[in-house]
């Protein structure tokens, strides 16, 4: 089992499996456990029956749980896409971090959960070599399905860190923008397009200020950084 940090804790799930031979760690995915407790969570990852995992949960007070060896394929992102490749769970890391969710009354996460989320990630990203653009929500890769973690989860402090990117907004007026336009740019930065509710993933992600599902000009300006930064 690959431990991080001194608050890591063994908590093994029986829920995995080989990833595809010839298949490596391209992306990282944050979740959050959208359960009532974090006991809840943990056991739900850890049960069999439930054929749910991720290879690890941060804890509201920082302490990470190791659930399923990096090398194997946990099962968290369900069905899921980034940038036209479906099975994100063979070429992914998963992480959970608790929070109650929309369902069970969403909040900020605290600091020093976010200061391990941050640690933690960059010990994976420097293993497998993963690029901050491809530190994901699952809401990114689901958007159809997912809202987690959410519009109030830190992405611009984990940017500043190097985990994930934080657009830097272009000068020019995007607002000229078609429907088409966004669409294609969403597809070029790695969005499943086919998807609904595509922009107001982006926005719970880029921009929660407007959580709308339209494409407002700031919304625009951010989403054109974003594939300009990345040459995508």
């Amino acid at each position: 089992m690959t431990r991080t940090g001194t608050g890591c804790i063994d908590r093994p799930s029986p829920n995995h499996g080989p990833r595809p031979e010839g298949v490596g760690v391209e992306l990282l995915i944050l979740h959050y456990t959208g359960m009532p407790t974090a006991e809840s969570a943990l056991s739900r990852l850890c049960e069999p029956a439930a054929q749910v995992s991720a290879h690890y949960t941060v804890d509201e007070d920082g302490t990470v749980y190791a659930h399923v060896p990096e090398d194997r394929r946990a099962w968290h992102a369900g069905l899921s896409s980034w940038r036209g490749r479906a099975d994100v769970n063979s070429r992914s890391i998963g992480i959970e971090i608790v929070n109650p969710g929309h369902e069970f009354g969403y909040r900020p996460f605290p600091a020093a959960q976010m200061a391990a989320v941050a640690d933690l990630c960059l010990d994976i990203m420097g293993r497998h070599g993963i690029a901050p653009a491809d530190v994901l929500g699952h809401s990114d890769i689901a958007p159809a399905r997912k809202e987690d973690p959410g519009e109030l989860f830190d992405w611009p402090g984990l940017a500043a860190r190097g985990v994930g990117l934080w657009p830097q907004p272009i000068p020019a007026d995007a607002s000229a923008e078609s429907a088409e336009d966004v669409a294609a740019l969403l597809g070029r930065y790695g969005y499943d397009t086919a998807e609904s509710r595509v922009l107001l993933s982006f926005q719970r992600h880029f921009h929660p200020e407007r959580l709308t599902g339209e494409p407002d000009p700031e919304t625009l300006r951010r989403l054109r950084a974003l594939v300009r930064m990345t040459g995508r």
